[in-house]
């Protein structure tokens, strides 16, 4: 089994002019940032706390520090907890391949591993909203618990295309199946995609702060780190594409499996990347207890936009 290894406490950094590298990524804090190698590939990950263990996952475009609030606030409760890179992330390794959802929730799994625990709450948001569905219906031993924030079950989304509102929810990605094109414009000093989306997605009362304008700063710098574009590309690709492949009707099909851990599911009222109605349907594919909360005035960042009500959800899930 492969061992978790310290990395040494990162320096100050500031979000810098010119293109940055992985370690932009290692925020000071309250936090250790360390490496974990899991599933053939090394994950960087912020952990904070002691107790049973948290796994927080990121979504696009962010990367750990996403989970900065809930870092702290977990981590209070009496709770450790531990926020990866996902591959092709942050300061996480990326490699050319393996940016599917069994893949990712293979490698989530065996980070609960590394960390020498057989289970974990894990917890995901946008497309770790996604793995965290994977990793509990095919890594079920894992799972102790699930919170997915903002994310829709698989199968759930797969059918949502039927519904033309989801459907112009999800235009913004159909140019993210070009090669190589996306990534340009994701990595260009003059454009800004990142702060395009986030205005787009998030909730009225978030984009007019500070903590707004410092987490599209921070998401716009990360993207820009070498390859970090070309992985969070090739998640939509993997998706769009396997739609009509073997390897998304067999994916498909493995995901018919229950999920058994207990599951919250938090979504934002405001969502319009994955609307609330497309959300709400994946209780079906719960088996075990199940909870469906809304956050009103929220959209698609509850963690960062309610950071409080979502960490005290979280924290009281895990009990």
């Amino acid at each position: 089994m492969p061992a978790a290894e310290e990395r040494r406490p990162a320096a100050a950094v500031t979000v810098p002019e010119e293109q940055p590298d992985a370690t932009s990524v290692l925020l000071p804090g309250p936090w250790a940032h360390r490496d974990v190698s899991a599933n053939g590939v090394r994950l960087h990950a912020a952990e904070a706390g002691g107790g049973p263990l948290v796994l927080l996952l990121h979504g696009f475009p962010q990367f750990w520090w996403s989970w900065r609030h809930q870092l702290t606030g977990l981590a209070a409760a009496g709770l450790r907890v531990v926020a990866p890179d996902l591959r092709g992330y942050g300061a996480s390794d990326k490699p050319p391949r393996g940016y599917d959802l069994p893949t990712a929730a293979a490698d989530a799994a065996a980070v609960v591993r590394a960390l020498g625990e057989e289970e974990a709450v894990v917890v995901g948001a946008d497309w770790g909203g996604l793995v965290a569905w994977t990793m509990a219906a095919l890594h079920p031993r894992s799972v102790r618990s699930l919170v997915v924030v903002s994310a829709a079950h698989p199968r759930r989304l797969r059918s949502s295309v039927s519904d033309p509102r989801q459907r112009r929810a999800l235009a913004y990605a159909l140019p993210f199946q070009l090669p190589r094109l996306p990534e340009r414009r994701l990595t260009r000093p003059d454009d800004d995609p990142v702060a395009e989306l986030m205005r787009r997605w998030a909730g009225p009362s978030w984009v007019h702060t500070a903590d707004f304008a410092e987490a599209v700063s921070r998401y716009r710098s990360a993207s820009r780190i070498p390859q970090a574009a070309y992985g969070a590309m090739e998640y939509y690709r993997w998706a769009g594409r396997s739609q009509l492949r073997p390897d998304g009707w067999r994916f498909a099909r493995r995901m018919a499996a229950p999920v058994t851990a207990p599951t919250l599911q938090l979504h934002g009222t405001l969502d319009r990347a994955v609307l609330p109605s497309t959300a709400r349907g994946s209780g079906r594919y719960v088996a075990g207890a199940y909870e469906w909360r809304e956050l009103p005035g929220v959209g698609h960042f509850p963690h960062e936009e309610a950071p409080d009500e979502v960490t005290a959800a979280i924290a009281a899930w895990a009990r």
